[in-house]
């Protein structure tokens, strides 16, 4: 039988070779009925909810106890949700007014709140979208009784699902899961994010073919290029158990050296940076060799709440982040959601094409008492350190001069306070839509530096949705159009004296290491565990080897070239 290869995302770096475990979770039914004693299944309801809370706190130490203080978040987010005040009004609403029982009620509840979470297509918000449907399932099993769903494994397995909950992820045996494949989840999914954390290889967006994978088949599972090779020959196999070990090598050997700069054979010296959401995060930076911070998400502030953060709260958070970085640089990404309902306390309107709609700084501009609070806030908490901050889902000129003003409006007010804030401040932007990257040379005259978004780049100018797994395979950022829109950015920037840093995907990728090295850009911004290998990559290269090395990727017709060619060059 030859060997059949499947392919998806890799969204956990890593080789795997092992039977199947085929993990089915089953959807509870739930029956509609009306009921006499409506306060009996209001009661019902909130004993429920308050099960459910002690589970996820039972979770959420195991998760802190087995992988960390960050993964035991997602568990007190889940907590948060049962004490969202819409939802339970709804719930209870439907249980006292339509006189239906609590199984139906809260069913009907958390369906409306999980369609109006995936409408918005923004990748973050749909995968919390899982999230949702995880404790809505948890809660629904306690009303009907059930007790906690659990598999035992009795053998190291590849574990392949439609789909994996944090729930599920957690709760299995971590020394019997040898990989984690799933046929939906994008690179943002928590079983991407607890793969990561776990050090255990995934492959996510499989699609239909996950199905092929039966149970007990052998597989090879490479958490690197999202490939899936079924029913492997016994050379194939040992060829690849040879590449993990040598992979464990390679990443063993880097983290030893990965407080050394990153520099070429020939002397030209790269930042490596981290991509960061946490104080924790900003911690575990510096644990892995990060000479700064090159993309701060700050939409964990503001999402999973009732109210926004105000700008004492925010200062706080910032000034914490700052101080633990020191006077290494800091690249802030102002608030990045969007869509129809990003949080409840932003009034925003429905969208046909929320991907194509009012999102980061377009939804910042539409709400400027918001965004006032946020900049003000960064630039108090920036003063004394090296902080820079930048836009997204920048598209024209004329953005780039709102924005600007906006700047200055803060400025303005904390300078009429008289409070202490950052006096110089570097300005820039997202490159993350075609129009941005093609007006480059226009745009790189008005801001300080651009920071190149390779996961938002590839989608738009491939025109797929890298969420959906009926597309996603086609916005890889490796084709050679997006690679000619960053030689477009950085030759644009540089002719102007302006740095540029990627904080996408491709980053973090060694095997794009060299062509973006070739390609000339200035930092290269990642999740901190990918910090090591990549400082250690760009250290076996010349500058005028990667210049060749780019040169031939983007005179390549395809990704699949341009990856088959980085592999034949890569060390």
């Amino acid at each position: 039988m030859l060997t059949k290869t499947i392919q998806g995302m890799g969204a956990s770096e890593g080789i795997a070779v092992g039977p199947v475990f085929r993990y089915e979770v089953h959807r509870l039914v739930v029956d509609r009925r009306q009921v006499d004693d409506v306060k009996h299944e209001a009661t019902r309801l909130d004993a429920a909810l308050a099960q459910a809370r002690q589970e996820l706190q039972r979770l959420s130490a195991q998760a802190q106890a087995d992988i960390g203080a960050d993964e035991a978040a997602i568990f007190e987010a889940h907590a948060m949700f049962l004490d969202d005040p819409e939802l339970l009004e709804r719930v209870h609403t439907t249980i006292e007014t339509l006189q239906m029982n609590a199984e139906y009620a809260w069913q009907e509840g958390t369906e409306h709140y999980i369609a109006a979470l995936r409408a918005i297509g923004d990748e973050y918000l749909s995968a919390r979208a899982a999230d949702v449907e995880d404790v809505a399932q948890r809660v629904q099993r306690i009303l009907q009784g059930g007790g906690t769903q659990s598999i035992t494994l009795t053998e190291p397995v590849v574990i392949v699902a439609n789909d994996l909950t944090p729930s599920d992820t957690v709760t299995l045996e971590k020394t019997k899961v040898l990989a984690f494949c799933t046929a939906t989840g994008g690179p943002t999914s928590h079983v991407a994010i607890l793969a990561k954390a776990l050090g255990i290889p995934a492959v996510v967006g499989l699609g239909e073919e996950a199905n092929q994978l039966a149970t007990t088949a052998q597989v090879i599972v490479d958490g690197t290029s999202g490939e899936v090779l079924i029913g492997p020959d016994e050379a194939t196999i040992a060829g690849y158990r040879q590449r993990a070990g040598s992979l464990s090598q390679k990443r063993q050997g880097a983290l030893k050296s990965t407080g050394q700069p990153a520099v070429t054979l020939d002397g030209v010296r790269v930042e490596v940076v981290a991509n960061i959401g946490s104080p924790a995060d900003a911690i575990e930076a510096l644990q892995y060799g990060a000479e700064g911070i090159g993309l701060l998400r700050t939409e964990f502030l503001f999402l999973e709440r009732e109210t926004g953060p105000d700008e004492d709260e925010q200062t706080a958070v910032y000034r914490a982040i700052f101080q633990i970085m020191g006077r290494r640089p800091v690249v802030v990404r102002t608030l990045d959601i969007g869509g129809d309902k990003p949080a409840s306390y932003l009034s925003t309107i429905s969208e046909m094409n929320p991907f194509l709609g009012v999102r980061g700084a377009r939804l910042s501009l539409t709400h400027t008492d918001v965004f006032q609070a946020q900049l003000r806030a960064l630039l108090r908490a920036g003063a004394g350190h090296n902080l820079k901050i930048m836009f997204p889902m920048i598209a024209t000129l004329e953005e780039v001069y709102a924005v600007q003003e906006q700047v200055e409006q803060a400025r303005a007010m904390l300078e009429a306070s008289g409070m202490d804030y950052a006096q110089k401040v570097e300005i820039g932007i997202m490159v993350e839509v075609p129009s941005a990257a093609l007006m480059a040379d226009v745009l790189a005259k008005t801001v300080d530096f651009f920071s190149i978004g390779t996961n938002d780049l590839a989608q738009y100018t491939l025109a797929a949705d890298r969420t959906n797994a009926g597309v996603s395979k086609l916005a890889d950022a490796l084709h050679p159009s997006v690679l000619r829109l960053i030689r477009v950015v950085i030759e644009a920037a540089h002719a102007q004296g302006k740095w540029v840093g990627l904080c996408g995907e491709l980053a973090g990728n060694p095997l794009a290491t060299p062509v973006l090295l070739g390609l000339g850009l200035d930092e290269f911004s990642m999740t901190p565990k990918a910090i090591p290998v990549v400082k250690q990559t760009i250290r076996h290269f010349s500058a005028s080897e990667v210049r060749n090395i780019a040169e031939h990727a983007l005179a390549l017709s395809s990704a699949t070239e341009v990856r088959a060619y980085l592999e034949s060059v890569a060390l």
